[in-house]
Protein backbone atom coordinates (compact mmCIF):
# COMPACT_ATOMS: atom_id res chain seq x y z
CA UNK A 1 0.00 0.00 0.00
CA UNK A 2 2.89 2.37 0.75
CA UNK A 3 4.03 2.10 -2.90
CA UNK A 4 0.67 3.09 -4.41
CA UNK A 5 0.50 6.61 -5.83
CA UNK A 6 -2.53 8.51 -7.15
CA UNK A 7 -2.29 10.63 -10.29
CA UNK A 8 -4.86 13.43 -10.42
CA UNK A 9 -5.18 15.36 -13.69
CA UNK A 10 -7.75 17.78 -15.08
CA UNK A 11 -10.12 16.93 -17.93
CA UNK A 12 -8.13 18.72 -20.63
CA UNK A 13 -4.96 16.78 -19.75
CA UNK A 14 -6.92 13.55 -19.70
CA UNK A 15 -8.30 14.17 -23.19
CA UNK A 16 -4.79 14.92 -24.49
CA UNK A 17 -3.70 11.39 -23.52
CA UNK A 18 -5.60 10.10 -26.54
CA UNK A 19 -3.99 12.40 -29.07
CA UNK A 20 -1.06 10.02 -29.64
CA UNK A 21 -3.37 7.08 -30.35
CA UNK A 22 -4.17 6.93 -34.09
CA UNK A 23 -7.80 6.48 -35.14
CA UNK A 24 -6.86 3.28 -36.95
CA UNK A 25 -5.72 1.70 -33.69
CA UNK A 26 -8.91 2.77 -31.91
CA UNK A 27 -11.10 1.51 -34.76
CA UNK A 28 -9.28 -1.82 -34.73
CA UNK A 29 -10.12 -2.26 -31.05
CA UNK A 30 -13.77 -1.33 -31.67
CA UNK A 31 -14.02 -3.69 -34.67
CA UNK A 32 -12.58 -6.55 -32.62
CA UNK A 33 -15.38 -6.36 -30.05
CA UNK A 34 -18.37 -8.71 -30.25
CA UNK A 35 -21.72 -8.23 -28.46
CA UNK A 36 -21.58 -11.70 -26.90
CA UNK A 37 -18.05 -11.30 -25.51
CA UNK A 38 -17.32 -10.53 -21.88
CA UNK A 39 -17.22 -6.81 -21.14
CA UNK A 40 -16.82 -6.75 -17.37
CA UNK A 41 -16.48 -9.01 -14.34
CA UNK A 42 -18.63 -8.34 -11.29
CA UNK A 43 -17.85 -10.38 -8.19
CA UNK A 44 -20.76 -11.36 -5.97
CA UNK A 45 -20.59 -10.08 -2.39
CA UNK A 46 -20.28 -13.50 -0.78
CA UNK A 47 -23.26 -13.04 1.56
CA UNK A 48 -24.30 -16.69 1.08
CA UNK A 49 -20.97 -18.29 0.14
CA UNK A 50 -17.69 -17.62 -1.67
CA UNK A 51 -17.66 -14.75 -4.22
CA UNK A 52 -18.20 -15.71 -7.87
CA UNK A 53 -17.04 -13.81 -10.96
CA UNK A 54 -20.14 -12.79 -12.94
CA UNK A 55 -19.35 -12.37 -16.66
CA UNK A 56 -21.45 -9.63 -18.28
CA UNK A 57 -21.29 -9.23 -22.06
CA UNK A 58 -21.20 -6.02 -24.09
CA UNK A 59 -24.81 -6.73 -25.06
CA UNK A 60 -25.81 -7.24 -21.42
CA UNK A 61 -24.38 -3.84 -20.53
CA UNK A 62 -25.55 -1.76 -23.50
CA UNK A 63 -29.07 -3.24 -23.61
CA UNK A 64 -29.66 -2.81 -19.86
CA UNK A 65 -28.28 0.74 -19.91
CA UNK A 66 -30.57 1.66 -22.81
CA UNK A 67 -33.63 0.28 -21.01
CA UNK A 68 -32.56 2.08 -17.82
CA UNK A 69 -32.41 5.41 -19.65
CA UNK A 70 -35.87 4.78 -21.10
CA UNK A 71 -37.41 3.91 -17.73
CA UNK A 72 -35.87 6.92 -15.98
CA UNK A 73 -37.22 9.22 -18.72
CA UNK A 74 -33.87 10.94 -18.45
CA UNK A 75 -33.36 14.35 -20.01
CA UNK A 76 -30.22 14.35 -22.13
CA UNK A 77 -27.44 16.44 -20.65
CA UNK A 78 -29.54 17.57 -17.67
CA UNK A 79 -29.43 14.75 -15.11
CA UNK A 80 -27.11 14.92 -12.08
CA UNK A 81 -26.09 11.85 -10.05
CA UNK A 82 -23.91 11.07 -7.04
CA UNK A 83 -21.64 8.01 -7.04
CA UNK A 84 -20.80 6.61 -3.60
CA UNK A 85 -20.99 2.81 -3.84
CA UNK A 86 -17.87 0.84 -4.81
CA UNK A 87 -17.72 0.63 -8.61
CA UNK A 88 -17.06 -3.08 -8.22
CA UNK A 89 -20.78 -3.37 -7.39
CA UNK A 90 -23.20 -3.88 -10.28
CA UNK A 91 -25.60 -1.11 -9.18
CA UNK A 92 -22.82 1.48 -9.13
CA UNK A 93 -21.33 0.34 -12.42
CA UNK A 94 -24.65 0.22 -14.25
CA UNK A 95 -26.13 3.50 -12.99
CA UNK A 96 -23.07 5.63 -12.31
CA UNK A 97 -21.20 4.70 -15.49
CA UNK A 98 -23.29 3.09 -18.23
CA UNK A 99 -26.74 4.62 -17.66
CA UNK A 100 -25.27 8.03 -16.82
CA UNK A 101 -23.19 7.88 -20.00
CA UNK A 102 -26.32 6.95 -21.96
CA UNK A 103 -28.12 10.19 -21.13
CA UNK A 104 -24.98 12.37 -20.98
CA UNK A 105 -25.49 13.01 -17.28
CA UNK A 106 -23.13 14.65 -14.82
CA UNK A 107 -21.71 12.34 -12.15
CA UNK A 108 -20.23 13.58 -8.88
CA UNK A 109 -18.03 11.16 -6.95
CA UNK A 110 -18.60 11.32 -3.20
CA UNK A 111 -15.83 11.29 -0.62
CA UNK A 112 -14.37 7.86 0.26
CA UNK A 113 -16.05 8.07 3.68
CA UNK A 114 -19.53 8.59 2.15
CA UNK A 115 -21.01 5.54 3.86
CA UNK A 116 -19.43 6.63 7.14
CA UNK A 117 -21.50 9.80 7.36
CA UNK A 118 -20.40 12.37 4.77
CA UNK A 119 -22.88 11.38 2.04
CA UNK A 120 -25.59 13.84 3.12
CA UNK A 121 -23.08 16.70 2.88
CA UNK A 122 -22.33 15.67 -0.70
CA UNK A 123 -26.04 15.43 -1.52
CA UNK A 124 -26.63 18.94 -0.17
CA UNK A 125 -23.74 20.28 -2.26
CA UNK A 126 -24.65 18.45 -5.49
CA UNK A 127 -28.49 18.31 -5.28
CA UNK A 128 -28.88 15.30 -7.61
CA UNK A 129 -31.88 14.82 -9.91
CA UNK A 130 -31.87 11.02 -9.43
CA UNK A 131 -30.51 9.11 -6.46
CA UNK A 132 -30.19 5.41 -5.60
CA UNK A 133 -29.71 4.79 -1.90
CA UNK A 134 -29.10 1.35 -0.46
CA UNK A 135 -31.46 0.61 2.47
CA UNK A 136 -28.81 1.26 5.11
CA UNK A 137 -28.28 4.78 3.72
CA UNK A 138 -32.01 5.54 3.98
CA UNK A 139 -32.10 4.02 7.48
CA UNK A 140 -29.17 6.17 8.62
CA UNK A 141 -30.84 9.30 7.21
CA UNK A 142 -34.06 8.31 9.00
CA UNK A 143 -32.19 7.85 12.29
CA UNK A 144 -30.54 11.26 12.00
CA UNK A 145 -33.83 12.93 11.11
CA UNK A 146 -35.53 11.39 14.11
CA UNK A 147 -32.62 12.35 16.36
CA UNK A 148 -32.85 15.96 15.17
CA UNK A 149 -36.59 15.86 15.69
CA UNK A 150 -36.21 14.53 19.22
CA UNK A 151 -33.62 17.15 20.11
CA UNK A 152 -35.57 20.02 18.55
CA UNK A 153 -38.98 18.78 19.63
CA UNK A 154 -40.33 19.81 16.23
CA UNK A 155 -40.00 17.03 13.68
CA UNK A 156 -41.49 14.50 16.06
CA UNK A 157 -44.61 16.59 16.39
CA UNK A 158 -45.03 17.96 12.89
CA UNK A 159 -43.39 15.42 10.59
CA UNK A 160 -42.80 11.99 12.05
CA UNK A 161 -46.37 11.85 13.32
CA UNK A 162 -47.49 11.83 9.68
CA UNK A 163 -46.20 8.29 9.14
CA UNK A 164 -49.52 6.75 10.11
CA UNK A 165 -51.95 9.22 8.55
CA UNK A 166 -52.63 11.14 5.36
CA UNK A 167 -51.99 14.78 6.33
CA UNK A 168 -54.82 17.27 5.92
CA UNK A 169 -53.95 20.17 3.65
CA UNK A 170 -51.18 18.26 1.89
CA UNK A 171 -50.13 21.10 -0.42
CA UNK A 172 -49.70 23.42 2.56
CA UNK A 173 -47.66 20.80 4.41
CA UNK A 174 -45.60 20.17 1.29
CA UNK A 175 -44.75 23.86 0.92
CA UNK A 176 -44.15 24.62 4.60
CA UNK A 177 -42.47 21.44 5.84
CA UNK A 178 -41.63 18.80 3.26
CA UNK A 179 -39.80 21.07 0.81
CA UNK A 180 -37.57 22.28 3.64
CA UNK A 181 -36.87 18.70 4.69
CA UNK A 182 -35.95 17.69 1.14
CA UNK A 183 -33.69 20.73 0.81
CA UNK A 184 -31.99 19.84 4.10
CA UNK A 185 -31.23 16.39 2.65
CA UNK A 186 -30.09 17.75 -0.72
CA UNK A 187 -33.04 16.06 -2.45
CA UNK A 188 -35.05 19.17 -3.32
CA UNK A 189 -34.65 18.70 -7.08
CA UNK A 190 -34.49 14.90 -7.05
CA UNK A 191 -37.14 13.52 -9.45
CA UNK A 192 -36.62 9.90 -8.50
CA UNK A 193 -35.37 8.43 -5.22
CA UNK A 194 -34.70 4.71 -5.47
CA UNK A 195 -33.69 1.94 -3.13
CA UNK A 196 -32.17 -1.41 -3.99
CA UNK A 197 -29.31 -3.91 -3.50
CA UNK A 198 -30.80 -5.19 -0.20
CA UNK A 199 -34.20 -5.51 1.55
CA UNK A 200 -35.71 -2.37 3.09
CA UNK A 201 -38.24 -2.31 5.92
CA UNK A 202 -41.81 -1.05 5.55
CA UNK A 203 -41.18 1.33 8.46
CA UNK A 204 -38.44 3.12 6.52
CA UNK A 205 -40.55 3.24 3.35
CA UNK A 206 -43.47 4.68 5.35
CA UNK A 207 -41.23 7.23 7.05
CA UNK A 208 -39.97 8.71 3.79
CA UNK A 209 -43.43 8.53 2.23
CA UNK A 210 -44.62 10.66 5.16
CA UNK A 211 -42.08 13.28 4.02
CA UNK A 212 -43.37 13.05 0.43
CA UNK A 213 -40.21 11.19 -0.60
CA UNK A 214 -41.50 7.90 -2.07
CA UNK A 215 -38.65 5.40 -2.40
CA UNK A 216 -39.01 3.44 -5.63
CA UNK A 217 -37.68 -0.10 -5.28
CA UNK A 218 -35.43 -1.83 -7.80
CA UNK A 219 -34.80 -5.57 -7.70
CA UNK A 220 -32.17 -7.53 -9.51
CA UNK A 221 -28.72 -8.99 -9.06
CA UNK A 222 -25.24 -9.02 -10.54
CA UNK A 223 -26.29 -11.91 -12.78
CA UNK A 224 -29.05 -9.76 -14.36
CA UNK A 225 -26.74 -6.79 -15.03
CA UNK A 226 -28.48 -4.99 -12.18
CA UNK A 227 -32.24 -4.31 -12.27
CA UNK A 228 -34.90 -6.75 -13.51
CA UNK A 229 -37.99 -5.30 -11.83
CA UNK A 230 -38.70 -1.66 -11.09
CA UNK A 231 -41.42 0.35 -9.35
CA UNK A 232 -40.90 3.81 -10.84
CA UNK A 233 -44.04 4.10 -13.02
CA UNK A 234 -46.25 1.74 -11.01
CA UNK A 235 -45.75 1.74 -7.27
CA UNK A 236 -46.82 -0.28 -4.24
CA UNK A 237 -45.20 0.03 -0.81
CA UNK A 238 -42.95 -3.01 -0.08
CA UNK A 239 -43.25 -4.28 -3.68
CA UNK A 240 -40.21 -4.27 -5.95
CA UNK A 241 -42.52 -3.39 -8.81
CA UNK A 242 -43.06 -5.05 -12.16
CA UNK A 243 -40.74 -6.67 -14.67
CA UNK A 244 -38.70 -4.34 -16.90
CA UNK A 245 -39.65 -4.00 -20.56
CA UNK A 246 -38.07 -6.74 -22.64
CA UNK A 247 -37.61 -9.05 -19.63
CA UNK A 248 -39.59 -11.96 -18.22
CA UNK A 249 -40.18 -13.43 -14.75
CA UNK A 250 -41.69 -16.70 -13.62
CA UNK A 251 -42.15 -18.34 -10.23
CA UNK A 252 -41.37 -22.04 -9.89
CA UNK A 253 -42.06 -24.63 -7.19
CA UNK A 254 -44.93 -22.64 -5.70
CA UNK A 255 -46.13 -23.39 -2.18
CA UNK A 256 -49.71 -23.19 -0.89
CA UNK A 257 -49.41 -19.43 -0.35
CA UNK A 258 -48.22 -18.72 -3.88
CA UNK A 259 -44.56 -18.25 -2.94
CA UNK A 260 -42.02 -19.65 -5.38
CA UNK A 261 -38.47 -19.25 -6.59
CA UNK A 262 -38.07 -16.18 -8.81
CA UNK A 263 -36.55 -16.85 -12.25
CA UNK A 264 -35.33 -14.19 -14.70
CA UNK A 265 -35.08 -14.22 -18.50
CA UNK A 266 -33.88 -11.50 -20.89
CA UNK A 267 -30.97 -9.89 -22.72
CA UNK A 268 -29.65 -8.67 -19.37
CA UNK A 269 -28.92 -12.21 -18.11
CA UNK A 270 -25.22 -12.95 -17.65
CA UNK A 271 -22.94 -15.23 -19.66
CA UNK A 272 -21.99 -17.41 -16.69
CA UNK A 273 -19.54 -17.53 -13.79
CA UNK A 274 -15.84 -17.25 -14.61
CA UNK A 275 -14.22 -20.71 -14.58
CA UNK A 276 -17.20 -22.16 -12.67
CA UNK A 277 -19.21 -24.29 -15.14
CA UNK A 278 -20.88 -26.25 -12.33
CA UNK A 279 -22.10 -23.09 -10.59
CA UNK A 280 -23.24 -21.68 -13.94
CA UNK A 281 -25.28 -24.83 -14.63
CA UNK A 282 -26.91 -24.49 -11.20
CA UNK A 283 -27.95 -20.89 -11.92
CA UNK A 284 -28.94 -21.08 -15.62
CA UNK A 285 -31.29 -23.79 -16.89
CA UNK A 286 -31.41 -25.16 -20.44
CA UNK A 287 -33.93 -22.52 -21.56
CA UNK A 288 -31.81 -19.60 -20.35
CA UNK A 289 -33.81 -18.89 -17.18
CA UNK A 290 -31.75 -17.57 -14.28
CA UNK A 291 -32.78 -19.16 -10.98
CA UNK A 292 -32.24 -16.33 -8.50
CA UNK A 293 -32.51 -18.26 -5.25
CA UNK A 294 -34.98 -15.61 -4.05
CA UNK A 295 -38.54 -16.39 -3.04
CA UNK A 296 -41.41 -14.17 -4.12
CA UNK A 297 -45.12 -13.88 -4.80
CA UNK A 298 -47.41 -11.80 -7.00
CA UNK A 299 -50.43 -9.82 -5.88
CA UNK A 300 -53.61 -9.64 -7.95
CA UNK A 301 -52.19 -6.75 -10.02
CA UNK A 302 -48.92 -8.53 -10.84
CA UNK A 303 -46.75 -6.57 -8.42
CA UNK A 304 -43.84 -8.72 -7.23
CA UNK A 305 -43.00 -9.05 -3.54
CA UNK A 306 -39.79 -10.65 -2.24
CA UNK A 307 -40.61 -13.01 0.62
CA UNK A 308 -37.25 -14.62 1.36
CA UNK A 309 -34.12 -16.25 0.03
CA UNK A 310 -33.75 -20.00 -0.35
CA UNK A 311 -30.16 -20.05 0.94
CA UNK A 312 -31.17 -17.86 3.89
CA UNK A 313 -34.10 -20.08 4.85
CA UNK A 314 -33.66 -21.49 8.31
CA UNK A 315 -34.62 -25.15 8.43
CA UNK A 316 -35.04 -26.12 12.06
CA UNK A 317 -34.28 -29.54 13.51
CA UNK A 318 -38.03 -30.15 13.30
CA UNK A 319 -38.02 -29.52 9.55
CA UNK A 320 -39.82 -26.15 9.59
CA UNK A 321 -38.76 -23.69 6.87
CA UNK A 322 -38.48 -20.15 8.27
CA UNK A 323 -37.51 -17.01 6.29
CA UNK A 324 -35.48 -14.89 8.73
CA UNK A 325 -35.87 -11.36 7.30
CA UNK A 326 -39.55 -10.74 8.20
CA UNK A 327 -38.88 -11.78 11.80
CA UNK A 328 -35.71 -9.67 12.00
CA UNK A 329 -37.52 -6.65 10.56
CA UNK A 330 -40.38 -7.10 13.03
CA UNK A 331 -37.97 -7.06 15.98
CA UNK A 332 -36.24 -3.89 14.72
CA UNK A 333 -39.62 -2.27 14.17
CA UNK A 334 -40.79 -3.07 17.72
CA UNK A 335 -37.53 -1.97 19.36
CA UNK A 336 -36.02 1.34 18.18
CA UNK A 337 -32.87 0.67 20.24
CA UNK A 338 -31.96 -2.31 18.03
CA UNK A 339 -29.64 -1.68 15.07
CA UNK A 340 -29.15 -5.19 13.68
CA UNK A 341 -30.96 -8.43 14.40
CA UNK A 342 -29.93 -11.82 13.02
CA UNK A 343 -32.04 -14.93 13.45
CA UNK A 344 -30.28 -18.21 14.29
CA UNK A 345 -31.74 -21.71 14.20
CA UNK A 346 -30.61 -23.72 11.18
CA UNK A 347 -30.67 -27.44 12.10
CA UNK A 348 -31.33 -26.42 15.73
CA UNK A 349 -34.24 -27.15 18.06
CA UNK A 350 -35.46 -23.56 18.36
CA UNK A 351 -34.84 -20.02 17.13
CA UNK A 352 -32.51 -17.55 18.80
CA UNK A 353 -31.30 -14.10 17.84
CA UNK A 354 -28.16 -11.96 17.88
CA UNK A 355 -28.90 -8.29 18.60
CA UNK A 356 -26.84 -5.11 18.37
CA UNK A 357 -27.69 -1.71 19.82
CA UNK A 358 -27.73 1.57 17.91
CA UNK A 359 -24.52 3.47 18.51
CA UNK A 360 -22.48 6.42 17.28
CA UNK A 361 -20.25 5.63 14.29
CA UNK A 362 -16.81 7.27 14.17
CA UNK A 363 -15.17 8.98 11.19
CA UNK A 364 -13.71 5.67 9.99
CA UNK A 365 -17.09 3.95 9.91
CA UNK A 366 -16.33 1.97 13.05
CA UNK A 367 -19.18 1.52 15.55
CA UNK A 368 -18.28 3.04 18.93
CA UNK A 369 -19.41 2.18 22.44
CA UNK A 370 -21.52 5.37 22.67
CA UNK A 371 -25.28 4.93 22.27
CA UNK A 372 -26.76 7.12 19.54
CA UNK A 373 -29.58 9.63 20.06
CA UNK A 374 -32.36 7.17 19.30
CA UNK A 375 -30.94 4.59 21.71
CA UNK A 376 -30.49 7.24 24.40
CA UNK A 377 -34.12 8.28 23.95
CA UNK A 378 -35.19 4.64 24.36
CA UNK A 379 -33.17 4.47 27.58
CA UNK A 380 -34.69 7.72 28.83
CA UNK A 381 -38.20 6.39 28.21
CA UNK A 382 -37.34 3.43 30.45
CA UNK A 383 -35.66 5.57 33.16
CA UNK A 384 -32.18 4.25 32.37
CA UNK A 385 -29.18 6.61 32.54
CA UNK A 386 -26.70 4.43 30.63
CA UNK A 387 -24.92 6.11 27.72
CA UNK A 388 -22.76 3.22 26.51
CA UNK A 389 -23.47 -0.19 24.99
CA UNK A 390 -20.99 -1.78 27.41
CA UNK A 391 -22.87 -0.38 30.43
CA UNK A 392 -26.12 -1.99 29.33
CA UNK A 393 -24.47 -5.35 28.65
CA UNK A 394 -22.25 -5.38 31.77
CA UNK A 395 -25.16 -4.63 34.09
CA UNK A 396 -27.71 -6.55 32.02
CA UNK A 397 -29.70 -3.37 32.58
CA UNK A 398 -33.01 -4.80 33.88
CA UNK A 399 -35.32 -2.18 32.37
CA UNK A 400 -33.71 -2.44 28.91
CA UNK A 401 -33.53 -6.23 28.93
CA UNK A 402 -37.17 -6.41 30.05
CA UNK A 403 -38.21 -3.99 27.32
CA UNK A 404 -36.38 -6.03 24.68
CA UNK A 405 -37.96 -9.24 25.95
CA UNK A 406 -41.40 -7.60 25.86
CA UNK A 407 -40.81 -6.47 22.26
CA UNK A 408 -39.75 -9.97 21.24
CA UNK A 409 -42.83 -11.41 22.93
CA UNK A 410 -44.99 -9.05 20.87
CA UNK A 411 -43.28 -10.33 17.72
CA UNK A 412 -43.75 -13.92 18.89
CA UNK A 413 -47.45 -13.29 19.47
CA UNK A 414 -47.87 -12.61 15.75
CA UNK A 415 -46.04 -15.78 14.63
CA UNK A 416 -48.00 -18.48 12.86
CA UNK A 417 -46.41 -21.39 14.75
CA UNK A 418 -44.35 -22.08 17.87
CA UNK A 419 -41.39 -23.00 15.65
CA UNK A 420 -41.26 -19.37 14.44
CA UNK A 421 -40.96 -17.92 17.94
CA UNK A 422 -37.67 -16.51 19.25
CA UNK A 423 -36.76 -18.43 22.40
CA UNK A 424 -33.36 -16.91 23.27
CA UNK A 425 -31.46 -13.74 22.41
CA UNK A 426 -28.18 -12.06 23.25
CA UNK A 427 -26.81 -8.54 22.77
CA UNK A 428 -23.33 -8.52 21.22
CA UNK A 429 -20.78 -5.90 22.24
CA UNK A 430 -20.37 -4.12 18.90
CA UNK A 431 -22.73 -3.19 16.08
CA UNK A 432 -22.23 -4.88 12.72
CA UNK A 433 -20.27 -2.95 10.08
CA UNK A 434 -18.53 -3.23 6.72
CA UNK A 435 -15.13 -2.76 8.37
CA UNK A 436 -15.94 -5.44 10.93
CA UNK A 437 -16.81 -7.91 8.17
CA UNK A 438 -20.41 -8.59 9.21
CA UNK A 439 -21.85 -6.46 6.38
CA UNK A 440 -21.07 -6.50 2.66
CA UNK A 441 -20.33 -3.40 0.54
CA UNK A 442 -24.06 -2.63 0.15
CA UNK A 443 -24.69 -3.28 3.86
CA UNK A 444 -26.16 -6.75 3.37
CA UNK A 445 -25.81 -9.11 6.31
CA UNK A 446 -23.10 -11.72 5.65
CA UNK A 447 -24.79 -14.47 7.61
CA UNK A 448 -22.20 -17.28 7.36
CA UNK A 449 -19.46 -14.90 8.53
CA UNK A 450 -21.56 -13.58 11.43
CA UNK A 451 -22.27 -17.15 12.57
CA UNK A 452 -18.53 -17.93 12.59
CA UNK A 453 -17.69 -14.72 14.44
CA UNK A 454 -20.26 -15.27 17.18
CA UNK A 455 -20.32 -19.07 17.30
CA UNK A 456 -19.32 -19.07 20.97
CA UNK A 457 -22.24 -16.86 21.99
CA UNK A 458 -24.60 -18.94 19.86
CA UNK A 459 -23.37 -22.14 21.51
CA UNK A 460 -23.90 -20.59 24.94
CA UNK A 461 -27.56 -19.83 24.20
CA UNK A 462 -28.29 -23.41 23.21
CA UNK A 463 -26.14 -24.88 26.00
CA UNK A 464 -28.07 -22.91 28.62
CA UNK A 465 -31.35 -24.07 27.12
CA UNK A 466 -30.16 -27.70 27.06
CA UNK A 467 -29.09 -27.44 30.69
CA UNK A 468 -32.58 -26.38 31.74
CA UNK A 469 -34.26 -29.35 30.08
Amino acid sequence: IANIYLLIIDWEEFMKLGEDVPDEQLNAVIDSLRPNECCTLIYTSGTTGNPKGVMLSHDNITWTAHVGCTILKAKGGEEILVSYLPLSHVAAQMIDIWVCMGFAGTIYFAEPDALKGSLVNTLKEVRPTCFLGVPRVWEKIEEKMKAVGTAAGMLDEHVTCLQNQVPWGFMLANNLVFKKVRAALGLDRCRICCTGAAPITKDTLDYFMSLNIPLKELYGMSESSGPHTISIDEYRVTSCGKVMIGCKIKLVNLDADGNGEICFWGRNIFMGYLNMPDKTAEALDEDGWLHTGDLGRYDEQDFLYITGRIKELIITAGGENIPPVPIEDAVKSELPIISNAMLIGDKLKFLSMLLTLKCVVDDNGEPTDELNQEALEFCRQHSVKATKVSEIIANKEPAIYSAIQAGIERVNARSTSNAQKIQKWVIVEQDFSVTGGELGPTMKLRRPIVVKMYQEKINEMYAVAAGKQ
